[in-house]
């Protein structure tokens, strides 16, 4: 009876720590969970807000119909289900880089929308247009944040469900790293500063 104490003990610690790798990928997966729906929240509302901001813009009778019709693109774009990744679960680094180019190329196409609006006195005066600029100013700013409060979630994730001896237990049971935001391509190139325009 004796000589089977201690094969049963050893399975018994080894089931316990199977559970505590477990509930503390669980645990790490929920907030990177919690941190990605913050990212689409932000997204969301940015693309909330461009439609309104568009519709306003609509109102100047001779605004470039390009324009406009560029941001429109980008966001329908942006927003298409293939792109857009609605469960931290299903983060690949292929997929994450199809929605960074997305949306890379929305913020492009709304920095050139707001540009031109610079030859539009009335526009610019136009508090409801003043009122969303400055909402979206605000969102791309909680778009970042968002993104770097995901980045911030992933590391500890990406670190446990790497790390021996729990990396055997996270594999078995579905979990393995995730990407992280990069930086959009360019950004590492100096900003071009132009005063004579």
């Amino acid at each position: 009876m004796k000589k089977w104490i201690v094969p049963i003990l050893i399975l018994v610690l080894i089931a316990i720590w199977g559970f505590r790798v477990n509930n503390s990928v669980v645990d790490l997966n929920e907030d990177v969970k919690e941190a990605w729906g913050n990212v689409q929240n932000s997204y969301q509302r940015r693309n909330d807000l461009i439609g309104n901001l568009v519709n306003t813009v609509k109102g100047a009778a001779d605004f470039e119909k390009s324009t406009l019709e560029a941001v429109v693109k980008a966001r329908a774009e942006a927003t298409k289900p293939e792109i857009n990744i609605n469960n931290a679960d299903d983060l690949s680094p292929e997929k994450l880089e199809q929605l960074n180019k997305a949306q890379s190329g929305l913020s492009s196409a709304l920095s050139r929308l707001l540009l031109v609006v610079e030859k539009y006195p009335d526009l610019k005066t136009n508090q409801n247009f003043l009122k969303l600029q400055d909402e979206l100013t605000s969102t791309e700013n909680t778009i970042q944040t968002a993104r770097t409060r995901y980045n911030e979630a992933i590391k500890p994730y990406n670190q446990y469900v790497n790390k021996a001896p729990q990396s055997l237990i996270s594999g078995i049971i579905g979990y393995s790293e995730k990407p992280y935001f990069d930086a959009d391509a360019g950004a590492e190139k100096p900003v071009e500063v132009d005063f004579s325009k």
